[in-house]
């Protein structure tokens, strides 16, 4: 157990600076033009950038990334400044406060590998000037500015749980583990239950890493519609390690406790990825909008810095998403019971051990959830229903089979994710038995990211097509 009544505040003074009360005209004045200097000329820069095609190089793409970054570091914390400069409250609430500090973490981080970023990016063009078109490729540079957003957000989100553990609100005593029931199997089906899971993860793993390489090494891949699919493989492998690997652990050392922090990170995660699934199955429903109904502009509009854009606004939301629901739930108690009936740490179980007032955490789950529930859903059934009247406005048997091969594949993948994820929380408060709930689980955390490769390799050509070619090309070589 935790360290039992210890008061905590519920909101922070800001002191600022050590300005006189007379000076603070001057200093707000000031400051609100470096602040406006600072957003319009990053702005300036990225719209500089997109706008000029001479411009659209690995140089300039991290330097725009940059002065993102840069935009969103001064906004965390100057406007909050000039507004108690303005209003003489200093007060910031207790979620404002952590919100806060995790964003200017977030930012600093990024920051910091975004220029260690552009210091390779210069020493391939100094040093290896003949080599820098192949080794500064799209693919490097979009996964080296994505490692970064990556281990930023990890950074940001360790530092802030670490420190909203120290910071509750409440005077009552919380558990500092949980227990995780795991699945309902008996004892001697245990051996054949693991090997069932390790087999169907390996699958997943090496089915879409599979994917993702596949994608890198053909050129004729280099598309929107394999630029979004690579990311929702890497999408789909991160969410299956984020509970697979530890339900394994539990099934054969029998030791069914996660810690505290062990358990918030891995809903985090879980919220992060499943959201980021249902965002890349809209921009893929976008982009397949485009390419049917507006084939003559498919290039013009799919154009790589929209496609870059599409996948970092959807991590961005997306981590924010993740972000609220964490935040939201360290400040909640956990009096005695710290058994949770699933194999990993799910939001709505822990909302119902908790014993304090979880209103406000229901009532973001209905309407922050429930918006990025909807839009990417609305998106996608609106992007069919409109490739549907297009197709259908001149029916032919061949138009039909070229719109059903191009959608099909991603049309099985928003089934079998909408319809799993129905079950598994829509549904499974009409459910008499736990036992329902976790099977509904499993289908949706296992059996889907691992159906997705097998999808998309067994009903797509052009994968098909460039798996015969890496075949050839590695029996070749021996």
């Amino acid at each position: 157990m935790r360290r039992e009544n210890q008061s905590s505040v519920s909101e922070f003074l800001l002191l600022g600076l050590p300005i006189q009360p007379e000076q603070q005209g001057v200093f707000f004045t000031l400051f609100l033009g470096m602040y406006l200097t600072t957003v319009l000329g990053n702005l300036l820069i990225l719209l500089l950038i997109r706008l000029d095609s001479r411009l659209h190089t690995p140089m300039y793409f991290f330097l725009s990334h940059l002065a993102f970054s840069d935009v969103f570091f001064s906004s965390v914390t100057v406007p909050k400044m000039l507004v108690n400069m303005q209003t003489q409250d200093q007060s910031i609430p207790y979620a404002g406060c952590i919100a806060q500090m995790y964003f200017f973490l977030l930012f600093v981080c990024l920051d910091n590998f975004l220029l260690a970023v552009m210091a390779y990016d210069r020493y391939v063009a100094i040093c290896q000037p003949l080599h820098y078109t192949t080794i500064m490729r799209e693919g490097l540079c979009v996964l080296l500015v994505a490692g970064s957003w990556f281990f930023s957000c990890v950074h940001a989100l360790l530092h802030t749980l670490l420190l909203s553990r120290l910071m509750k609100r409440e005077n009552e005593s919380s558990v500092s583990e949980f227990l995780l029931l795991g699945l309902p199997i008996l004892p001697e089906h245990q051996g054949i239950f693991f090997a069932l899971f390790l087999g169907m993860y390996l699958t997943t793993v090496l089915g879409t890493l599979l994917i993702i390489l596949l994608i890198r090494l053909d050129p004729h891949l280099h598309t929107p519609m394999y630029f979004f699919l690579s990311h929702l493989a890497l999408t789909d492998v991160s969410f299956s390690s984020v509970t697979i690997p530890k339900m394994l652990m539990n099934m054969q050392t029998h030791q069914q406790s996660i810690p505290y922090a062990g358990c918030i990170s891995q809903m985090y995660f879980f919220i992060l990825f499943g959201c980021l699934d249902n965002f890349l199955l809209a921009v893929m429903a976008y982009d397949r909008y485009v390419a049917i109904c507006q084939p003559l502009h498919y290039t013009t509009v799919m154009r790589q810095e929209l496609c870059i854009s599409l996948v970092a606004v959807s991590w961005f939301f997306c981590c924010i998403h993740a972000l609220l629901h964490s935040l939201l739930l360290v400040q909640l108690s956990f009096c005695a019971e710290n058994t949770i009936p699933n194999f990993f740490c799910d939001l709505p179980a822990l909302l119902k051990m908790s014993c304090s007032d979880i209103s406000i955490n229901e009532l973001v789950i209905f309407t922050e959830g429930g918006m990025l529930f909807i839009l990417p859903l609305s998106s996608i059934l609106g992007s069919y229903v409109r490739i549907g009247t297009v197709v259908l406005r001149v029916p032919s048997t061949k138009r039909l089979f070229k719109a059903f091969s191009t959608c099909g594949s991603h049309l099985l993948v928003v089934s079998l994710y909408y319809g799993t994820l129905a079950g598994a929380y829509f549904f499974s408060s009409l459910w008499d038995s736990s036992d329902k709930y976790m099977i509904a689980s499993v289908i949706y955390a296992v059996v889907t990211p691992m159906l997705n490769p097998f999808i998309y390799s067994l009903r797509n050509r052009d994968i098909k097509q460039a798996l015969e070619i890496f075949v050839f090309r590695a029996n070749f070589l021996k």
